[in-house]
């Protein structure tokens, strides 16, 4: 049975109703409700997947609904459980318990595929670990026999180096300022309340969070996407509020740059060519433009620069967008954005769905734009790249920030808890 990263639950059905979908007239309720009832007690008791039958998916939390998959699994006599990402829209101690979960299923016979990028989840749950490179099996070996180093060298086929050598913020002034902005859809649900923040340039301020927490929507009003519903927002110096709001493209103009969250439905056109991704929002400003036209010789050097310094690979700027791996493309959208040198960068997501050695890439070139004096502002669901990349770090949710700490003095079992709802600091 599988366990995808994203959950395929039914919000409005119960515990139990998910567990049976699927399994209406087959010999698995054979018994009736009643035996699913009884099965799915003793199913959580025997694997320490405690839930409760009767309440509704909506109502449980990111840890819970994984629960409630891996019981749905189990429920179908399942005997191999693989799991994609499982950490990843999961705080740290909900991560811990799962691992103790996959041990107990292991010790009950049960076979555990995990696939993860994250290392030390590898290091702390398995037995034997199979490294993958570009569609091929590279390594093998008993994870004893191993560290989390040796890990991302095979991954990568070079030694990288994930810890950041960082000089101390110069927290210059402020460049990016939001005051009580919130945000309603259109039935009137809060997503964005009284949200307050300030970015300086100079610094990168992390958000951390459990994804579905009001992130989204914040980049979406920071960058022009969105109107806030209330408050203000300042960005370099110019105020805006809900009554004249500016749109992306005035954002840039004012120095702001944004790469988005979902690289393939709003970093890139996955049908254009790699040049055309290369000035995607600013492809009506010289050189590329001229008397209305494109000119297409400087397109296309201006990408091949981008390639060479930001490493993009393969370079060839009339390759589509498409044919680049995931890394690739997610180096091209932030040479884009960094190459006019704007005074605030937004980040969502910078290094989800890459390679160890594009992250590598990545979180480096985020650190020299903040020590060249930009205002960086970086969500993440990850929270070590949070406490790698940052120098403040505030934590969001339910659409709310409910705390703020430096790097330099983060526990991560508090950030877990405050991102869980459970700790305002």
């Amino acid at each position: 049975g599988m366990v995808h990263q994203h959950f395929m639950l039914v919000d409005t059905f119960t515990v139990l109703e998910n567990l049976i979908l699927g399994a209406e007239g087959g010999p698995l309720l054979a018994g009736g409700l009643a035996a699913a009832r009884a099965e799915l007690a003793r199913l959580a008791r025997e694997y320490g997947l405690a839930v409760d039958p009767d309440a509704l998916v909506a109502d449980l939390s990111v840890g819970e609904q994984q629960r409630v998959e891996i019981l749905k699994v189990l429920f179908r006599g399942a005997r191999i459980l693989i799991l994609d990402e499982p950490s990843a829209v999961l705080t740290p101690q909900e991560t811990d318990r799962l691992l103790g979960i996959l041990g107990v299923l292991r010790d009950r016979g049960v076979t555990v595929i995990l696939i993860t990028h994250k290392l030390r989840e590898i290091m702390a749950a398995t037995d034997r670990v199979i490294v993958m490179r570009r569609g091929e099996v590279v390594a093998e070996k008993p994870t004893a026999e191993t560290d989390a180093e040796e890990l991302a060298e095979l991954m990568v086929g070079r030694k990288v180096r994930l810890d950041l050598d960082k000089a101390a913020p110069s927290h210059g002034e402020v460049r990016l300022a939001a005051r009580h902005l919130s945000l309603s859809d259109g039935r009137g649900v809060r997503l964005l309340d009284d949200v307050s923040l300030e970015v300086r340039a100079g610094e990168i301020v992390g958000i951390a969070g459990v994804s579905g927490n009001g992130q989204t929507e914040l980049l979406q009003v920071l960058s022009g996407i969105r109107r806030p519903t209330g408050g203000a927002l300042e960005v370099c110096g110019r105020s805006v509020d809900p009554g004249h709001p500016v749109d992306p493209a005035e954002m840039r103009v004012l120095g702001l740059a944004h790469v988005p969250e979902d690289r393939l439905r709003q970093g890139l056109v996955p049908a254009f060519l790699a040049s055309e991704t290369s000035i995607l929002g600013y492809q009506d400003r010289p050189p590329f433009c001229r008397n209305y036209l494109l000119d297409g010789p400087a397109v296309g050097r201006h990408c091949a620069d981008l390639m060479e310094r930001f490493d993009v690979r393969p370079r060839a700027p009339g390759l589509r967008s498409s044919h680049f791996s995931g890394g690739n493309q997610q180096k091209l959208i932030l040479a884009r954005e960094m190459a006019r040198e704007p005074k605030v960068l937004l980040v969502g997501q910078p290094t989800r769905g890459v390679d160890i050695g594009a992250i590598e890439f990545i979180r480096r070139e985020l650190v020299r734009s903040r020590d060249a004096g930009c205002a960086v502002l970086v969500v993440s669901v990850e929270l070590d790249e949070i406490l790698s990349l940052a120098d403040r770090i505030l934590v969001m949710f339910a659409g709310r920030i409910v705390g703020e700490v430096a790097a330099a003095d983060a526990d991560e079992r508090i950030l877990g808890l405050m991102m869980a709802g459970a700790k305002a600091a």
